[in-house]
Formats: C-alpha cells, sequence, structure tokens
C-alpha cells in the first residue's frame, strides 16, 4: 500500500503500539498485528519528535539542526522511513 506522507503531513502514533527505548535505540510492538520493528539511534530520534510534533515538516527541520545531513537526503530517508511505519501499522496519517 502506497501511503502518500508529505512534510505537511500530520501524524499519530496508533495507540496500539507498545515502545521500548532500549540504550537509545528503540523496539516497537504493534499489538493490534503483533509486528516488531526495530529502530536504530536515528530512526528512535523521529520516532520521539514525530510523538511531540505530528509534523514530517518539523521533524525534518529539527533533525537538520541535530545532524550533519543534505537536505534533500534527509527528507527523502525520513518520508520513507514514515512511510514504512505508516505501512506496519504504527504511525497513521491523520490529515
Amino acid at each position: 500500500m502506497n501511503m502518500d506522507i508529505t512534510l505537511s503531513s500530520r501524524l499519530r502514533v496508533k495507540e496500539e503500539v507498545v515502545f521500548r527505548d532500549m540504550d537509545g535505540e528503540a523496539v516497537l510492538l504493534n499489538l493490534e498485528s503483533g509486528v516488531y520493528f526495530g529502530l536504530d539511534s536515528v530512526g528512535t530520534r523521529i520516532w520521539h519528535l514525530i510523538r511531540e510534533h505530528e509534523s514530517p515538516g518539523t521533524v525534518l527541520a529539527i533533525l537538520l539542526e541535530e545532524y550533519e545531513v543534505e537536505e534533500a537526503r534527509c527528507e527523502k530517508d525520513l518520508l520513507e522511513i514514515l512511510a514504512r511505519m505508516t505501512e506496519k501499522g504504527l504511525v497513521e496519517i491523520i490529515s
């Protein structure tokens, strides 16, 4: 399923997702589907930022301040991981 997530989308973490932070990396479990999803340290940071801000555009701006990365690369990678999280039922588009 193709998720049309853009920088202006609003996302929220689904209620049936359990999150555990393990020394800067995370494990997510979708209780509805039973699917586990692992995140490295950058993915974990993105997870926290989406929970706080809901906006991929805001998350991108923060990531660009915190990491030395080209904007185009960061945007592409961010939208890809958010699409994967959506496909796995971890987050949902709310507008």
